[in-house]
């Protein structure tokens, strides 16, 4: 694929009906859940992208077995009885959600990733592993590589941790949690934890496999020790990568459906549906789908704390450097330890094109004002592509670096966007 990839750009009024992959974080909590299992499971309509499939390599390598070869993916537990290496990539889910599960190993599990993910932050995970217990080797710096050397169980109990930086470090060890001998109680000692929705998914997904959690208190959630009953999922489409196709019905005007929508959803990019709607579209929720038509008269700027929902702020600021008014995203310090920091690369990006874009620490500032053509970076960042393609459905002439980094949550999807047009 050329690189940089040129975006089409909408001469009309786009109208489409969509199909889209599977939610990555509900696919990736089903197979770790499904390993940890009594019996095998299915995950019916599985994401098949980068960051699964390394999920589904890294379970294999502890002991399970993922069979990836369909549309559904069965996994079968196994003795997590040897050495293993697990390949993080880019994926969060895979560098936070797997070390809890090694520990319940009796072999040697080295972890590394892409150069990148050596810089995204796993020490509280690590901190707290070890204070329930489980050796664990690596620099200091709380950051990949790192290996977890298992004894076949973890004593469990009690942990503090300051989960700030990223909803993943609570969801990681509610996960496995139930597992450990004298299950997890984890306490969030920190500002706000960002994300709850995703919390709020993992919990949802532990009662549905039969795990009691108590979730009562406030920056509390407890894990009761016990089996978790194996159980077939059926993976939502991933709610997060309808917004550049949701967008494109706005900068348009046109009309764009999402299939299968859920009526209800943990997934944060429901929030897309509110988003929108301030924005000036016009939403409906119908058995068809979710439908988005766009205004004819421009779109209208926000003033919104995205704290809860911070991976739709790359889509969410390209629509309001394209809007009428202008905007304020706020709440989101916490994606500057996102695949890139997003903050400051939107600013830098946006502003190359001549978005009049001002930086805060937990947001942005911008103003309307008249975008051109140019070359836009992604930093081997997906929600970043995103953005870029959305300027350029509204902009001739951007150039989207590394479009191929899209595959990280939807493989093809460059072709599948070009075909909109």
């Amino acid at each position: 694929m050329v690189d940089p990839w040129p975006a089409p750009t909408a001469t009309g009024p786009i109208e489409s009906v969509v199909s889209l992959p599977g939610s990555k974080s509900l696919t990736n909590r089903a197979l770790v859940l499904a390993a940890l299992a009594d019996g095998p499971s299915v995950v019916r309509r599985a994401l098949r992208s980068r960051d699964t499939l390394l999920m589904a390599q890294a379970l294999t390598g502890l002991g399970a077995r993922v069979d990836t070869d369909t549309e559904d993916w069965a996994v079968t537990p196994g003795a997590f009885d040897h050495d293993a290496e697990v390949d993080c990539g880019l994926a969060g889910t895979v560098m936070r959600f797997v070390p809890p599960v090694a520990g319940l190993s009796v072999g040697t599990i080295a972890f590394d990733g892409d150069p990148h993910m050596r810089n995204r932050p796993v020490g509280e995970v690590l901190t707290a592993l070890r204070s329930l217990g489980v050796h664990i080797e690596d620099d200091g710096r709380g950051a990949l590589p790192f290996t977890v050397r298992g004894s076949g169980a973890v004593p469990g109990g009690t942990v503090v941790i300051d989960a700030s930086a990223s909803s993943q470090f609570v969801s990681a060890l509610l996960l496995a949690g139930a597992r450990y001998d004298a299950g997890i109680d984890i306490r969030h000692d920190g500002k706000p934890v960002p994300s709850q929705p995703h919390i709020d998914m993992t919990i949802a997904m532990l009662r549905q496999h039969g795990v009691e959690v108590d979730d009562t208190d406030a920056n509390r959630w407890a894990v009761a020790p016990g089996p978790i009953a194996a159980l077939d999922h059926r993976i939502e489409p991933d709610l997060s990568n309808a917004a550049p196709f949701l967008a494109l019905a706005a900068v348009s005007g046109g009309r764009v459906t999402v299939r299968d929508w859920p009526r209800q959803t943990t997934q944060p990019g429901d929030h897309l549906r509110d988003l929108l709607t301030q924005m000036g579209c016009e939403v409906e929720l119908s058995p068809a789908g979710l439908t988005v038509s766009g205004p004819s008269d421009g779109l209208l700027g926000l003033d919104v704390d995205l704290h809860e929902a911070g991976e739709l702020a790359p889509a969410i600021a390209a629509l309001c450097a394209l809007a009428t008014t202008p905007s304020t995203l706020r709440g989101i310090a916490h994606i500057r330890a996102h695949e890139t920091d997003r903050i400051s690369a939107l600013a830098a990006e946006l502003s190359a094109l001549g978005s009049q874009v001002t930086e805060h620490a937990d947001g942005l500032d911008i103003r309307p004002s008249a975008l051109h053509g140019g070359t836009f970076a992604t930093y081997a960042d997906h929600r970043m592509a995103h953005a870029g393609v959305i300027i350029g459905a509204a902009v001739p002439g951007v150039l989207v670096e590394n479009i191929a980094t899209t595959g990280k949550t939807f493989t093809d999807f460059a072709p599948y966007w070009s075909g909109l047009f």
